[in-house]
């Protein structure tokens, strides 16, 4: 039954297949007049937080990084992004759908996730002009 319901909250919350958490705070980067209005309050309602911006000065549970073609360097935005997020935590990268303005190469974000030290561990639709990139600072190995 949770499935079934887990199933229709993706269909009406476009945020719900990022994985948020009730309670948890999201550091929203990068916003500006063409984000994704329905996911921003789609992630509002599940964590039932407003989302924070760049002058949140405490440690936030995730990062929601809005990012064009036109942004800059895409390295040194990623590497801002996980200031302030613990190891593990997850920064989305949120950019431009094939074919739209600021569109950004998915090698170009490969890349610039590895540089940064991320590693990139799932790709989502994030509405109607926006691909969001699940990138996550990688655990301490456990070898010695």
């Amino acid at each position: 039954m949770s499935a079934t319901a887990d199933h229709a909250e993706e269909r009406t919350n476009p945020a719900a297949r990022l994985g948020f958490q009730p309670g948890q705070v999201v550091q929203e980067l990068g916003y500006d007049d063409d984000a994704e209005q329905e996911l921003r309050e789609g992630i509002e309602a599940i964590t039932g937080q407003e989302l924070v911006d760049e002058t949140y000065d405490d440690v936030a549970d995730a990062v929601v990084l809005w990012f064009r073609e036109e942004d800059g360097d895409l390295t040194d935005a990623l590497v801002d992004a996980t200031t302030m997020i613990d190891p593990g935590a997850p920064v989305w990268l949120l950019t431009p759908k094939t074919g739209r303005a600021g569109y950004v190469e998915p090698s170009e974000i490969g890349e610039a996730a590895q540089t940064a030290g991320l590693a990139q561990t799932s790709s989502v639709s994030a509405g109607k002009d926006w691909s969001g990139s699940r990138l996550v600072t990688p655990k301490a190995a456990g070898k010695k």
